[in-house]
């Protein structure tokens, strides 16, 4: 499969990397805040985080998830607000993660920071019967 991903952003290939495969084991890929300055979410609050990328997935065949970084949900209660975003394959606007901070103190995403991870599967899309 082969994925396109474009820099919609001029932060992205100097100060903040493109998502990558960290080790070969590795499922998904990180998404990096991109962004000026950092962005403080309060606590028990929402925002919306910018990635700075836009995909292209190769046909309707393919989806892309974005899941949490277990590291900002054990540590600091940052996670996605709706649990695991859906972009479908005719989606070619930026991405954008909505992050909700369940913990009791105020959390700052810097810029570059890891955010969310993404993940690239097939689809399955079943014929139903009403039985």
């Amino acid at each position: 499969m082969e994925l396109k991903i474009k820099a919609v952003f001029p932060k992205i290939g100097s100060d903040i990397p493109l998502p990558f495969y960290a080790t070969p084991g590795s499922a998904a890929m990180d998404l990096h805040a991109c962004m000026e300055e950092a962005v403080v979410i309060p606590a028990g609050g929402r925002k919306v985080i910018p990635t700075g990328i836009a995909i292209a997935l190769p046909s309707p065949d393919y989806v892309a998830l974005v899941f949490a970084r277990s590291g900002l949900g054990i540590k600091h209660g940052i996670a996605p607000a709706n649990c695991v975003g859906v972009i479908d394959s005719d989606y070619r606007g930026e991405l954008h993660v909505g992050l909700r901070n369940h913990s009791r103190k105020a959390y700052a995403i810097q810029p570059g920071e890891r955010v969310a991870q993404l993940v690239i599967l097939p689809v399955c899309l079943p014929e139903l019967a009403e039985v």
